[in-house]
Order: structure tokens, then sequence, then C-alpha cells
């Protein structure tokens, strides 16, 4: 009440005291200048504002925000991948598994299957004679957020005196050497090196104390066809109780990502052995394979729960990648297999035979029960939609280019497993890099 007094006395003298001197101009001039200071202060809290409640609440930006700076003038990529790594991502609210692919042209891979020296041919899809390149400027979107782009420094920053490793099939290899060729080429020549062998591959960054590492473990637990590859599936036997002979190359790592898929799916059974080979037939069993990889797959993960600090190590599992060897699957009865494919399907609700619901299902029952976390890098869905992007006929079978021959019969020799570099494997390390 005293505080109302004072101010209507205080008004009373404001207005005798300027009795007789345009009041109502002087009074405009006051309430103009308040009404600039507060749009003033309110310009200037606004984007703190904004910056401190992303943080608080670790929400994906919405379509709306998105699409106002896509809207903006063109500039480059670096200031595009800095107006994107301005919004904290969050797997818990951004579901990267529900998206649609996007072409952009403007879309420049971070290297090429000439640009970049590890590349094997098997992926070097242009470099074999595809002439078509459009499958690497499709960027991939999801429905409620935004990825981060893949920063080569900012990401090598993060392996600062850390090792990484990538476990698992060739498809996990094509992974590993597209994460190599994104950041080598900010990294000076006598600042890297790589060390090839047959089970384990090593990118070395010198500048950062870094490595990226390859290790082969198909199925993960041992087999028979670990090395030398046994062409025959029928003739490949699993260790499905054991990952020994390979974890040893795994625990002094950093971060791990594993994968296992394709190898198991050459058959309605697999032959598992309790033992050692050295006992020959003695305990081989089949198994259907769902029931021999839910068993493999719960070795690893014991060895994981028993042996991983999840202070010192991280660990990442890479869920299936889908195979398209049934053209009928997306409705081209008189296709091929993937061959000549040149776009991605756009039905949302695709689920093509090639990936496996059983063994997704097992998957999410093993790690959903694991006590060290285990993060996903779910790329099925999104890569199932990519039937454009496989080697195809541009690829290599037993360490030489198809022939003419081959090519002409792609429904023998089409690779519809494998993906051309650059290509799918980049969006699944754009995934990864924004769960590190």
């Amino acid at each position: 009440m005293s505080s109302s007094v004072a101010s209507a006395s205080t008004i009373r003298k404001v207005k005798n005291s300027y009795r007789g001197k345009l009041p109502l101009s002087i009074i405009t001039i006051i309430i103009c200048g308040f009404a600039f200071l507060a749009l003033l202060y309110t310009d200037t809290i606004s984007p703190l504002s904004s910056k401190y409640s992303a943080l608080k609440s670790k929400s994906c930006p919405n379509k709306s925000s998105i699409k106002r700076s896509r809207e903006k003038p063109k500039e480059d990529n670096f200031t595009n991948s800095l107006l994107d790594d301005r919004f904290d991502f969050d797997p818990e609210e951004c579901d990267v598994a529900h998206g649609k692919w996007v072409y952009n042209k403007s879309i420049k891979p971070l290297y090429t299957d000439r640009s970049c020296p590890y590349l094997d041919r098997q992926v070097s899809c242009v470099k074999n004679g595809r002439l078509d390149s459009k499958y690497r400027h499709w960027e991939w979107q999801p429905d409620d957020c935004t990825l981060p782009r893949f920063n080569p420094e900012t990401v090598l920053r993060k392996l600062k005196g850390k090792k990484l490793m990538f476990v698992g099939d060739s498809l996990q290899r094509g992974q590993w050497q597209s994460f190599v060729c994104m950041v080598e080429s900010v990294i000076p020549e006598d600042m890297k090196s790589l060390r090839r062998g047959k089970f384990h591959s090593v990118f070395t960054a010198k500048e950062y104390d870094a490595t990226i590492e390859f290790y082969w473990a198909p199925f993960l637990v041992e087999s028979n066809s670990d090395n030398p590859i046994i062409g025959d599936p029928k003739k490949r036997i699993l260790r499905v109780d054991t990952v020994a002979k390979h974890a040893q190359h795994w625990v002094d790592k950093d971060i791990l990502v594993f994968n296992t898929y394709v190898w198991w799916m050459s058959g309605l059974k697999i032959k598992a052995l309790w033992g050692s080979f050295a006992n020959g037939e003695l305990g081989n069993e089949e198994l259907d394979t769902w029931v021999g990889y839910k068993i493999g797959l719960k070795t690893w993960a014991n060895w994981v729960d028993s042996t991983i600090n999840p202070n010192k190590t991280r660990v990442f599992f890479t869920t299936m990648s889908p195979t398209h060897t049934r053209s009928e699957d997306w409705g081209r009865i008189n296709g091929t297999k993937c061959f000549n494919e040149t776009k991605p399907i756009t039905n949302r609700k695709f689920w093509g035979s090639g990936s496996n619901k059983q063994i997704m299902s097992v998957v999410a029952s093993v790690i959903g029960k694991m006590k060290v976390p285990v993060t996903f890098v779910n790329v099925t869905q999104l890569s199932d939609y990519r039937i454009d992007a496989h080697s195809s006929i541009y690829t290599e079978t037993g360490g030489s280019l198809l022939t003419e021959e081959q090519k002409a019969d792609p429904r023998h020799h089409a690779d519809c497993i494998h993906w051309c570099l650059p290509g799918v494997p980049d969006t699944w390390n754009q995934i990864f890099f924004a769960h590190l």
C-alpha cells in the first residue's frame, strides 16, 4: 500500500512539474523508450533461453526449426554442419530408425573410392565401372529430429588417446573402412598409417594417438571357418560356447562396435560344437539357426558382462544389415535381385525377406538383459529401403573383378549383400558418431 501511495505521489509531482509543457509528448517518448528497451532485452535473452531449454530437455529439434534453418541462404558445408550441431542429440528422444531418404544433389561424400586409398576393391563401385552415382546423394532424415553432421575433426578429438575396434564380418569391415575414409583426409600423410592382417587390421592416427581397428569374427563365437574361410556352409562348424580365441583381442579397447548376422543366414540349420575342434565330430549337433544364434549371442553377452568395465569401455552393437536378393519383395516381379535399381524404396512399411525379424527379436532380448550397457546402432530399417546402393555387378569375386560375361548374368553374380562405398555405411557411422 505504501509503495502505491509513493508511486501516486511521484506521478503527481511529475505532472505538476511539467504542467503546461506538452505532457502527452513526453509521456509518449518515455513509453517508446521503455518499449525499445524491453524489445532489446527480449532479443538478447531469446537465444540463451532456447539454448538452455534444449540442454535441459535434451530433445531433438522439431521439424519446423529445421525447416527454418534450411530456408536460409545457401552456406558452405562447414557452416551447415555448425547449424545442425547446435542441437543436442538425445537417442532416447530421437528415433533414427524411422524417417525417409531425401535426395540432395548438393551433398558431397567426405571421400570417394578414388580419393581414399584404404577401400577394398569389392566395394569401390564407381572405380569398378558403375556409371550412375546418384546413390551417393541420398540423405537419411529421421521424422522428428536431425542427425549431427559427421565432422572428422570432432570425431578425431573424441578418439584422442583411444582405441576403437569394429568386430564382425565383411559388412562390419565395410563400416570400418567407411569410418577410416571419413576421417583420414584431414590427417597429414606422415601422421597416419594402415596395417592389414587376416584377422586384425589397424589404422593409426598418430597425431591423436588413436587407432581405428577391425577384427574379423563373422560369428563372434569361434568357428572352423574363421580363417581360412570354408565356402560350403554345410561344412562350417561353430563353437557356440566360446569367444575366447577372438576376445583376447578385444579386452584393451576403449570403444567396441560388434555385429553378426549374415553368416548365420546360410540355411535353416547350423552345426554347433560343444568343446574343442580337436574332438572332431564329438559334441557336434544341428540346431535351428535362430537357436544357435541365441546361444552364440548369449556366450558373447556373458563375456561382455564378465569382462568389460563400463567405466572404461563403451560397447555398441550394429543391427543386421539387410540383403536384397528377392526383387519380388519390392514388387519387381521380373527384376534380378538388386541389379539396375537406382532409387530407394519409398514405402515406409517395407520390410524385405533379407531382414529376419526373429533374429532381431533375439538380439533385443539378449542385449536387453545384459548388465553392461550396450548401445544399438540401429541401421536395419533405413538400410532396407536402399535396394539401389549395393555393389551389384560392380564388384569382385575370388580376388578378381567380374568379367563381362559374369556382369551379363546378374542373377548369379550380382552382390546384393555388400554396399558401395561411399554409401549407406557412411550413414551408419553418422548415427554411431551421434551416439559418441
